[in-house]
Order: C-alpha cells, then structure tokens, then sequence
C-alpha cells in the first residue's frame, strides 16, 4: 500500500528569540496510508491545525520533513493531489456560489465538472447568493465543493463543520461517505464526527502525539463502561455508590447512570436492587479523550 503522508521528527515552533519560544509542534511522526480515514483530535492548543498547515505546504516546519505522497507538500498541491476544507479565508464575497466554483475550475488544467462539485457538496440550492450572503455552514460546504474540483486523491479538512448546525453537520458526512475512496484527514471538536466516520484516531495534546490507532482501540484505552437503569427505589443510588468498582453514580427522576470499571459485577446487585430496563455502553471515544488529555 502506498503512503499518502509521512511526516518525520516534524517541529513548529513560534516566537521570537527574546522570549520563550512556543512549541506548537514537537516531534511528530506520522505515516498515513493511501485510503486511510484519520482524525486529528485535540484540545485548543495540541497542535492539530499547525500540523495540518504543513502537511499543505502553508507554513514550513522548524526541523523535521513532511511528505505527501512522496514529494514536497507545495508539489502535492499544485499538481491536485490535495484538496482542502479550512475554517477560514480562501472565498471572495462579492461573486456568487457558482461564479466562485468556476473561477477556481479555470485553474485547473483538467477540473471535475462545476455541476458534479456542486452537487457532492450539497451547494445546487444557494448556487446564485453571493458568498458574503451566505451563513458560515454554507461557506463550509463551498470549500467543500472548490476542494473536490481538482478530483484530489487527498482530502484535508480542518474543523470542516464549524458554523453549521445539526441538519448541516449531518448532510455533510453523509456527502463524505461518498468520497471515502479518497485519502481523508480531518480534524474536528465534535467527537462523535470522529467516532462515526475515522477508521483511526490520532490524538495530540501539547505538540505530541499521545495516542495513535484504529478508532476502537483508542476508545478501549480508558476501561469506564456506563450501566444506566429504571428504579422506583430512590435509595438505590447510594446503594449502588458505596459498590468498590463504581466511580460515579447520577440520579435523573428514576433514571440512573453508573460509571465503572467492572460492569458485569454490577448487574447481579442491580437487579436485586429492582433495577430495569438495563443498559451497558461501551468505553466511548468522549471518556477516552477525557481521560487521555487530563493525564498530559
């Protein structure tokens, strides 16, 4: 299989020479596979859109190397083999939807169709409201479509759903799911965007990379299952409190939530209790990030 990104030792850092510089990145290594599907996730300040910035060529690293698909990023770029949804810049405001697909299509020596684009990216609709009159969402899906016009073998997102709502957040991995033939890395806030779309996990925190692996794994890294219940008893829930393998215990109008790190042994005392209606979830990619992030 080939390698789409491959970064070594990669470093940024910021500031000037007279006061503590800043390490945005330090020492990242990577290898990202072509077809793979991978989430940078991270607190504010992890280093996931310096990282991103110079896997596109923006900025270039202090020390390290960074290559996409075995050539210099800048190279990757300019020859389409890279698209890219950011969070911000790139749109002019005073043109339309269409006009913008179509000037950037005429950069292209060979650009996918501006209707097909338009299309995948869910923009038909607005395609005639100028930029600056168009929500936050909707200048996302427009990156979305300049970013597919180059048929990118590589598709780079950056918080790709910043400043859409929930209808909007959903459209737009439902149109993902149709470019998973592509090379996609993404970073994003909404966990539950990673968990359901990544087939990898990469977590930084301070610069670093902190955890690396298939989506499951990671969230296997913390051991916390929940067990949540029906009870007519409100007693129950210190009962269930003082058991050793709990850690947290919530009480909703009859509805209680237990976190602990041996669910099995805690469904024999729950239904003596009168517990129903019992459900166990699994470790969750939240609770790993959580726990993950708060140890660095």
């Amino acid at each position: 299989m080939s390698t789409a990104i491959e970064t070594h030792q990669l470093v940024k850092t910021f500031g000037p020479r007279s006061k503590e510089p800043v390490h945005a990145v330090a020492g990242v290594d990577l290898t990202i596979d072509a077809g793979d599907v991978v989430a940078i996730l991270g607190p504010n300040g992890a280093g996931k859109t310096t990282t991103i910035d110079m896997i596109l060529g923006m900025t270039s690293p202090t020390a390290g190397s960074v290559d996409v698909f075995g050539m210099r990023p800048r190279s990757a770029v300019v020859e389409g083999k890279v698209g890219a949804v950011l969070q911000t810049g790139g749109l002019l405001r005073d043109i339309t939807v269409r006009e913008t697909v179509e000037v950037i299509a005429s950069q292209f020596p060979h650009p996918a169709r501006v209707d097909d684009v338009m299309e995948r990216a869910g923009v038909v609709g607005i395609a005639s409201r100028r930029v600056s009159k168009c929500s936050g969402g909707e200048q996302q899906r427009l990156r979305f479509a300049l970013a597919l016009l180059a048929d990118p073998d590589l598709l780079i997102l950056d918080e790709p759903t910043a400043g859409m709502d929930v209808n909007a957040r959903h459209a737009f991995w439902q149109a993902m799911r149709e470019e998973t033939h592509r090379t996609v890395l993404f970073a994003t806030h909404y966990l539950e965007e990673a968990q359901s779309f990544a087939d990898r996990i990469i977590l930084m925190s301070r610069g670093e990379v902190i955890a690396d692996g298939p989506t499951e794994e990671i969230r296997a890294l913390t051991n916390v299952r929940t067990i949540t219940f029906h009870t007519d008893d409100p007693g129950i829930a210190a009962k269930i409190a003082a058991l050793p393998t709990v850690t947290s215990v919530s009480n909703g109008t009859g509805r209680i939530t237990v976190e602990t790190s041996d669910s099995d042994s805690l469904l024999r005392p729950i239904l003596e209790l009168g517990g129903r209606e019992i459900e166990v979830a699994a470790p969750s990619l939240e609770a790993a990030f959580m726990a993950l992030t708060e140890e660095i």
